[in-house]
């Protein structure tokens, strides 16, 4: 996979000064990072092959677009919305254009399915899906162990009970589901496009810490000390709720 990607680096600037992007079968491609608008005479993305548009870009315009079975455009997460314009063109049977958001973790929250506006103008598609959904929420820091309590001794007696594990953390809010605008001619099947409009799952519960061992307890000459009960296990975090789901508006243009 690092060969391939190194490969794609090198060859994405030769075909974007081109203006024209191929992706053979079964293979990957991502275009070099940039920002603001985008224009590509042809872009072909053969059947299982992926073609990755960076986050900078907020608008790409697509002269002719041929995408085979299951083949992918995957846009990038990012907080500003994205407009995909296609003139003409073929969308193979299991396609998808993905927008979703990405997971959070314990240092950054999950993120939203990023906003789309696609413009299909003479396209033919035969099954299709796009997904905005949001990114899986964080999930719960796992609560910390409790210590050890201390052995018993001779001179002190007493085994001390070991400590209590504290509670786990509650998952975080997973991400909300994009906004869609789909913009298709009067006579464009619909009924094809599948759309993804879900919020991302919660974050799962943190785990309780265990509870801390109780002291041991140990033989005397003048009396025997005996050990002490462990502490008690922390109690699980929640689960993190659903994000909100997004919305698609399908407008007709002549």
């Amino acid at each position: 996979m690092r060969k391939l990607c190194l490969l794609a680096a090198l060859i994405a600037p030769v075909v974007l000064a081109q203006g024209k992007v191929k992706v053979d079968a079964h293979n990957f491609l991502k275009l070099p990072p940039r920002t603001g608008s985008l224009s590509l005479d042809q872009v072909e993305v053969a059947d299982f092959a992926t073609l990755l548009i960076p986050a900078g870009v907020t608008e790409l315009r697509i002269g002719e677009l041929r995408m085979g079975r299951e083949a992918r455009l995957g846009i990038a997460p990012s907080e500003q919305g994205f407009r995909l314009e296609v003139a003409r063109g073929e969308i193979g049977t299991g396609s998808h254009i993905t927008a979703s958001g990405s997971a959070g973790s314990m240092s950054r929250p999950a993120t939203a399915g990023r906003d789309l506006q696609l413009r299909l103008m003479d396209v033919q598609v035969s099954e299709m899906t796009v997904d905005v959904r949001g990114g899986i929420g964080a999930p719960g820091h796992p609560g910390l162990d409790g210590a050890d309590g201390d052995a018993a001794g001779c001179l002190w007696g007493r085994a001390e009970r070991g400590w209590d594990g504290q509670a786990g953390g509650n998952g975080a809010t997973g991400g909300a589901g994009g906004q869609v605008r789909l913009e298709v001619p009067e006579s464009f099947p619909v009924e094809q496009v599948r759309v993804r409009l879900e919020g991302g799952a919660g974050g799962a519960a943190g785990e309780g810490g265990a509870g801390g061992h109780g002291g041991a307890g140990k033989g005397c000459l003048v009396y025997k000390a005996d050990g002490a009960k462990g502490g008690r296990a922390g109690q699980p975090g929640l689960p993190g709720a659903a994000g909100s789901a997004g919305s698609i508006k399908v407008v007709r243009i002549q």
